[in-house]
């Protein structure tokens, strides 16, 4: 019964986290592949320091992975398997909206 309320507990959490617009456009922006920060705001039309912030977001809740690359660091989707498949279902079926 504990993990069961710890995985709602996470679920619940995720789908706060969802339900900012600009969070969830960038999760499905970055379900098509990686991108940095500039590529999310000219596929966004949202700017850098908003961007940044949604990102911070989704990363601590555990939505995406980054990396550095030189000066530059790239996004895409990730997170714990059980929470990324019901996240991955969440996108595609926001997608096909």
């Amino acid at each position: 019964m504990a993990k069961q309320n710890s995985q709602v507990e996470s679920l619940a959490t995720i789908f706060r986290v969802l339900g900012d617009q600009t969070r969830l456009r960038a999760l499905l922006a970055l379900q098509r592949g990686e991108l940095n920060v500039t590529e999310l705001c000219g596929a966004l039309r949202v700017p850098q320091p908003t961007i940044s912030r949604h990102l911070g977001i989704l990363r601590m809740a555990g939505l995406v992975n980054n990396r550095r690359s030189g000066k530059e660091i790239f996004y895409s989707v990730g997170g714990a398997q059980g929470d990324l498949k019901i996240v991955r279902s969440v996108l595609q079926a926001a997608a096909k909206m």
